[in-house]
């Protein structure tokens, strides 16, 4: 049985989402290669941001895009968006029940 990582699923799966529903947007903390995101930016790049060394900006910008109908899928090391953008998960995304996904 051939195993494959985590990442991998997660970049097939988030490029599968990107097919069948054009409201999937993908948001990247300057890491979408090693989160596999990279596949999603090349099939949709309109759809596609990346934020730079930014997880509090991207989760801001995610909460934005999701508040205009569309279903964030925001990406970086999972160190980041939980504790460099543990407030405005709370506040810009938890407190308004956001549609927004987040990926670490």
């Amino acid at each position: 049985m051939d195993l494959k990582p985590t990442r991998d699923g997660f970049g097939e799966g988030l490029l599968e989402l990107g097919k069948t529903n054009p409201n999937v947007v993908a948001l990247s903390g300057d890491l979408e290669d090693s989160a596999r995101a990279i596949w999603f930016k090349h099939a949709y790049p309109e759809r596609f941001f990346s934020v730079g060394i930014a997880e509090q900006d991207m989760v801001g910008t995610a909460a934005g895009l999701a508040m205009m109908g569309k279903i964030p899928f925001a990406c970086s090391f999972s160190q980041f968006v939980t504790s460099k953008a543990l407030e405005q998960l709370r506040l810009a995304v938890c407190y308004q029940q956001l549609n927004v996904k987040i990926a670490g």
